[in-house]
């Protein structure tokens, strides 16, 4: 390792155990974490089973930027690329569109074996595997609804989609022993003022409680429900809204998905951990950031994502708490932004783990918040970054920016020969 790069994390660390701050347990508990690192920027939410298939369901990808995974074995070397420089062992996050088959079969078909490749290499490389139905992009979807669907035999469709999805991310779990998070989001809604709110929530509850009926091993697979506050052609009303999906979930043990873009634009994720941490078994949270709606942009080292870590480190949350991205920009090159968001990720973590947590606990319960004030900002520049670099060395990645070149590397010699 850099000398440089010890002799300055030494420092680091004789300055943060000034507070009684352990860097060394720090970054034995960072290295648990598993970040899921969803497949879908690889290839701007195209996936392949349905190759002609029009992106739908209120969701956009902008930009042209050259290399896009074409195939699956394209999609895994993109991601082989992106682990190789981010510290630790983590996951990736699956659509059922990302099949890896020559079969042609209907997402209600769907099989473990049409994954089966996927397990294996991910098997190979030491990570997890989590699962999402697709219920959009699908000419049974084209009206905006799925799992409400006033029709019988669409509905049915898509029920029998995510019991074929559960048992798919249950062979996940069992095969690869680590635990798959299956994330049930359905674009259901309608553009403009519906005459009737309270059908299609009926209808979304009966298809959701049939689907989820099979008990299945929570060793293996866990069921996670998603809300939204509104998409493209959904503006008006969103069937599974946050206050359905929260009841949904709290009634049924499920996981409840808290997505960053999903909300109001005022609205914070990091403010509803604590609160809904104390009535769920688990919560799912979907890093991403939102720029005045949804828009799913690369996550940043803004002051939301540092709220966010530091709500779960101080409320000792990480144990219950699933951690996945969900951001797609096909302007810049996808791997350095599969890269960027990863990294930044676990970056505040690592910074909530370095604060002087009980320092603050100890001066708010005595009523001096002006310590409490004073520490907070004072920690901002304490020497974090070498700490990072310390990581990032002793995990065998790029230190600082050197990723960069070996991103513009695999550019050159891959991703513009495609």
């Amino acid at each position: 390792m850099d000398q440089k790069i010890l002799r300055n994390y030494e420092i680091a660390k004789e300055q943060y155990a000034e507070f009684g701050i352990d860097v060394d347990q720090a970054l034995e508990q960072l290295a648990k974490i598993k970040i899921s690192m969803h497949c879908w920027q690889g290839d701007d939410v195209k996936g392949f089973l349905f190759k002609d298939q029009d992106l739908s369901g209120g969701i956009a990808a902008t930009g042209n930027y050259p290399g896009a995974a074409r195939t699956p074995e394209e999609l895994r070397a993109d991601l082989d690329k992106a682990f190789s420089l981010i510290p630790g062992k983590h996951k990736v996050n699956l659509h059922a569109i990302y099949a890896d088959t020559d079969e042609k079969v209907d997402l209600d078909k769907l099989e473990t074996k049409h994954f089966q490749k996927w397990i294996d290499w991910a098997k190979a490389n030491g990570l997890g595997l989590d699962f999402n139905p697709t219920c959009f992009s699908h000419e049974k979807s084209s009206d905006g609804l799925t799992l409400s669907h006033p029709n019988e035999e669409i509905r049915r469709f898509w029920i029998d989609h995510v019991k074929a999805s559960r048992h798919i991310s249950a062979s996940f779990g069992e095969q690869l022993g680590q635990t798959s998070v299956m994330n049930v989001w359905v674009p259901d809604g309608y553009k403009d003022i519906p005459a009737d709110r309270l059908g299609p929530r009926k209808r979304l509850k009966e298809s959701l409680d049939e689907a989820f009926a099979e008990e299945l091993n929570k060793s293996y697979h866990l069921d996670a429900v998603e809300s939204k506050l509104f998409g493209l052609g959904a503006e008006a009303y969103t069937v599974g809204s946050h206050e359905f999906y929260m009841g949904y979930g709290l009634q049924n043990n499920k996981l409840i998905c808290l997505d960053a873009g999903h909300f109001h634009p005022t609205e914070v994720i990091s403010n509803k951990l604590s609160a809904l941490s104390l009535f769920v078994e688990g919560i799912l949270l979907h890093v991403s950031r939102p720029v005045r709606w949804d828009s799913d942009h690369v996550v940043i080292l803004d002051d939301e994502l540092l709220d966010i870590g530091k709500e779960l480190v101080r409320g000792d949350l990480l144990g219950k708490t699933h951690i996945g991205l969900d951001f797609f920009d096909a302007s810049i090159n996808r791997v350095a932004a599969w890269v960027i968001g990863t990294r930044n990720t676990i970056k505040a973590l690592l910074r909530a783990m370095l604060e002087p947590i009980e320092a603050l606990r100890q001066a708010e319960l005595a009523g001096d918040y002006t310590t409490r004030l004073a520490l907070t900002e004072e920690f901002k520049t304490y020497p974090f970054g070498a700490v990072w670099d310390y990581y990032c060395a002793k995990s065998g990645v790029p230190v600082r920016e050197e990723w960069l070149a070996e991103v513009k590397n695999y550019e050159q010699e891959v991703l513009l020969k495609r």
